[in-house]
């Protein structure tokens, strides 16, 4: 190649890679490409002899130089300061590639990002972390209650003389003004792991059904009710915590709660609605109107031990979700000694069930089969004349209905001991069906059976010495029609349901204490209707009629009016 004409490329080369120092990007980058491969072929002709090393620097220094003026011309005619001349507070910046500058803004945004997050920059409402992991929630009812009693009903002193708790039986001008305060905290320590509280009323005994027993010195509130009478003289109310429990949450399938914890089985509550036990953890305080059963146990009862909640696939959409619920709680721990012999009191349940949610329709079925085992929980009479050897094995608490016998031995009526006849296993079938065609509204129907299946005649009789006919099965039928869940004005739902539990079909003292003054040996029917009138506020009518099965007659309907607020 001539000689020439080979510098005079690498002399355009040079010239090119200069003039374009002020490109786009992509252009810069090519250039600065070909501005090294220039030089590279400069030095290269100087290593082959074909220029002086002298003649190649005053090639690239001319050429360079030429660049530079042609660059100040372009920048005085578009208005911009000449090439080393910094406009004021302008700092001089050598060129960065693209890639590296991406980098450093993706870098920054994310670091940037992540703490405006964690400080809440911005936000008025923001509050230390810590606090964020506390969630509190709360209800208030304010109830008017009036109770009317059946004209034949026998009076209070010949239920009491059999042991059964009722202070009033024929007086229709008792009217009671009642309140409930629930105030529920829940704290996330960790993930997987939580805490829950809950501070309620209702410590002091009902004056018409009491959990006092006749010739215990101790006096207990109700575990089923959290009301609060009115018209005690302008005396302080009581607060009593609740609940008081620790979840674990290891997967996404297991639960495991210990304390004083909120009912772990399924009581007839649908997925959609409220799943209970099925969801990470139970509600410190239930939802406004959720449609339940409550044949076995109060919805106000808490129960005391550990539970465990299995539920596989809970999350996943699948026609069938099984769950299984399992707890052992302690009722009654007893000091033995020379003198006391009676055992401790403890409660052993299982369930297991399944949700079913066909597919092209609107509804879900859950149904549950439980098992109910009430361990030490008949007395036992003590042997000898005068002694208190037993008296431990009647109940802390009990309502009324359940079959009683005296186990004290001391000759006089007036301090009888009065301790439970039978014992109780309990076998309970659930099943619950939510039709939601027409949401918001929901038609619900609900079944609830249970039989008492640890009744034996035969040791009742050589336990008391009275043959007691069993009377142990129990039902309960329920239809609700409206919003499953009140939480808006004008919302609304509507319920009735029949329900029948005989004398023994289940433990008296932890059934709802509204039907027939509360326990067992009753039947009837409750109408009750909810309605919205602001956000989480709503009033409640319900009417209850319910007689006795068997035994003295006693017959009671009762009207309650309710204002509800929930936070």
């Amino acid at each position: 190649m001539n000689v020439r004409l080979m510098l005079a490329i690498v002399m355009l080369a040079v010239y090119a890679s200069a003039a374009h120092a002020n490109t786009n990007t992509n252009e810069r980058e090519k250039i600065e490409i070909l501005y090294e491969t220039t030089l590279n072929l400069i030095h290269l002709l100087v290593e082959q002899g074909v220029i002086r090393q002298d003649v190649a620097d005053e090639m690239i220094r001319k050429a360079e130089q030429k660049a530079k003026a042609s660059q100040q011309q372009a920048q005085k005619k578009n208005g911009q300061p000449e090439a080393g001349e910094l406009k004021k507070g302008e700092v001089r910046v050598t060129y960065v590639p693209e890639h590296i500058k991406k980098e450093i803004r993706d870098q920054l945004r994310a670091e940037v990002v992540g703490q405006a997050r964690q400080e809440r920059w911005g936000d008025v409402n923001a509050v230390p972390e810590w606090a964020s992991r506390f969630k509190l929630e709360g209800d208030m009812r304010l109830r008017e209650q009036a109770d009317f009693f059946g004209n034949s009903n026998a009076p209070a002193a010949n239920f009491q003389a059999i042991g059964q708790q009722i202070g009033n039986t024929t007086d229709d001008s008792y009217h009671r003004e009642r309140v409930r305060m629930r105030l529920g905290i829940n704290a996330n320590v960790t993930k997987g792991v939580d805490l829950g509280l809950r501070l309620t009323t209702g410590n002091i005994n009902d004056p018409i059904t009491t959990g006092q027993l006749l010739g215990s010195p101790i006096s207990l509130g109700s575990p089923t009710s959290t009301l609060q009478n009115l018209g005690t003289f302008n005396s302080k109310f009581s607060l009593v915590l609740d609940q008081a429990y620790l979840k674990l949450a290891p997967w996404d399938w297991l639960t495991v709660s210990g304390g004083r914890i909120p009912n772990p089985f399924f009581v007839g509550t649908v997925g959609n609605i409220y799943t209970g036990t099925l969801r990470s953890g139970p509600h410190t305080i239930p939802t406004a109107g959720v449609v339940h059963t409550d044949l076995l146990w109060d919805v106000d009862l808490n129960f005391e031990g550990l539970a465990v909640n299995l539920h596989p696939w809970l999350k996943e959409d699948r026609i069938l979700k099984p769950f299984l619920n399992a707890g052992i709680f302690p009722l009654q721990q007893i000091n033995q000694s020379e003198t006391v012999k009676a055992r401790d009191k403890w409660f052993y349940g299982a369930q297991a069930g399944v949700e079913w949610t066909p597919e092209n329709t609107d509804t879900t079925v859950r149904v549950g089969a439980g098992f109910y085992d009430y361990r030490n929980i008949s007395g036992v009479r003590n042997p000898e004349f005068g002694d208190t050897l037993f008296n431990q094995t009647a109940t802390l608490f009990r309502q009324k209905g359940n079959s009683l016998f005296n186990i004290d031995n001391d000759g006089d009526p007036t301090t009888n001991l009065w301790a439970l006849a039978a014992d109780y296993r309990i076998a309970n079938v659930t099943m619950v069906a939510d039709y939601s065609k027409f949401k918001p509204i929901h038609v619900i129907g609900a079944l609830d059976f249970a039989r008492n299946v640890g009744y034996d005649e035969d040791k009742i009789l050589a336990r008391t010495g009275q043959n007691i006919k069993p009377e142990v099965n129990a039902y309960q039928a329920r239809l609700t029609i409206g919003y499953p869940v009140i939480s808006e004005r004008h919302q609304w739902q509507v319920m009735g349901f029949y329900r029948r539990s005989e004398r023994d079909s289940m433990l008296d003292a932890f059934t709802d204490s509204n039907y027939l003054l509360g326990g067992t040996n009753h039947k009837g029917y409750t109408i009750q209707g909810l309605y919205g009138v602001a956000h989480n506020t709503w009033l409640g009518l319900r009417y209850m009629s319910y007689d006795h099965i068997s035994g003295l007659p006693l017959a009671v309907d009762t009207i309650n009016l309710d204002l509800n607020a929930r936070f």
